[in-house]
C-alpha cells in the first residue's frame, strides 16, 4: 500500500482520536483497562509509520475533559498507563527522534504524570523526527473559552483593542499556535463525530472514519487513511475548476 502513496501530498499534520479501547478489551471479555493497556503498541506503530512517510506532526486525542467523568477505578488506571508510558518509550523516542509536546490543562493531571511528562518533553525537545502532540486534559470548547479570557484581559489592560481581534489573534492564543492545521482527522471504532477535539484547528481538515478499534490499528490503516486524502479534493470554498486553475 505504501507504494501508491504519493509523497509529494503527504499531510503534514494528522489528528488522531483513539477510539475503541474499552470495547476492543470487552469483546475478549476483559475490563476496559486491558483495552487501554494494548492500546500502546497502536500508537507505537502509527507513530513509526508516520514519520516513515513524511508526516511532521500527529496529534493524539490521549484524554479529553469530559473523561474526568469517567469511572475513577478507569481514570486512575489510565493516568498510571500514560505516567509508565512516559518512562517506558523515553529511550524509543531519543533512539527514534522523536518529539513530544502537549495540549491541554496539564495543570489539572496528576503531579507525578506532569513531572514525568514534562522529563520526556524536555528531553526530547531537540529531537527533528515526528512531532508527537498529546491532547492531555483537553477539549475544544474549553481551549476557545481560555483563548477568549487571554484576549479579554489583554483588553482591559490595553494591551490590545477589539479592533486588534482577528482569526489569527484568535489562532495565536490557542494551544496549537506553533503548529499548521491538520490536515487529516482519523478516527477509529466506527464512531462518527469529532468529540470537541480542535474545533477551530478542523474547520477545513479532512475527515476519515475508520471501523478498527485503535488497539487494532497498525500502519496498513494509516496508509489506508492517507491514500483515502490523496483521493480528495481540497476547495477550500472554491470550486474545482479555481483549484486546478
Amino acid at each position: 500500500m505504501k507504494e501508491s502513496i504519493d509523497s509529494t501530498k503527504i499531510p503534514q499534520h494528522i489528528a488522531i482520536i483513539m477510539d475503541g479501547n474499552g470495547r476492543w478489551a470487552q469483546k475478549k471479555g476483559a475490563m476496559r483497562v486491558f483495552g487501554h493497556k494494548h492500546a500502546l503498541a497502536a500508537v507505537r506503530d502509527t507513530i513509526e509509520a508516520a514519520d516513515d512517510l513524511g508526516v511532521k506532526i500527529v496529534t493524539l486525542y490521549a484524554f479529553s475533559t469530559e473523561n474526568w467523568s469517567r469511572p475513577a477505578d478507569e481514570v486512575s488506571a489510565l493516568m498510571e498507563i500514560m505516567i509508565n508510558s512516559f518512562i517506558s518509550e523515553l529511550p524509543r523516542m531519543v533512539k527514534n527522534n522523536v518529539r513530544l509536546t502537549a495540549i491541554g490543562d496539564i495543570k489539572s493531571l496528576p503531579e507525578s504524570m506532569q513531572r514525568n511528562l514534562k522529563n520526556t518533553v524536555e528531553t526530547t525537545k531537540n529531537n527533528t523526527g515526528v512531532r508527537v502532540n498529546l491532547a492531555l486534559s483537553y477539549s475544544g470548547r474549553w481551549e476557545l473559552e481560555q483563548a477568549v479570557k487571554d484576549i479579554a484581559k489583554k483588553v482591559v489592560a490595553g494591551q490590545m483593542t477589539v479592533e486588534e481581534i482577528s482569526q489569527e489573534a484568535i489562532a495565536s492564543h490557542l494551544n496549537t499556535n506553533d503548529m499548521p492545521d491538520p490536515e487529516l482527522l482519523i478516527r477509529t471504532s466506527g464512531e462518527l463525530r469529532i468529540s470537541n477535539f480542535l474545533l477551530w484547528q478542523m474547520a477545513y481538515t479532512e475527515l476519515y472514519f475508520t471501523d478498527v478499534l485503535w488497539p487494532d490499528f497498525r500502519k496498513e490503516h494509516l496508509e489506508a487513511a492517507i491514500l483515502d486524502y490523496q483521493k480528495r479534493e481540497r476547495r477550500f470554498g472554491k470550486t474545482g475548476t479555481q483549484i486546478k486553475s
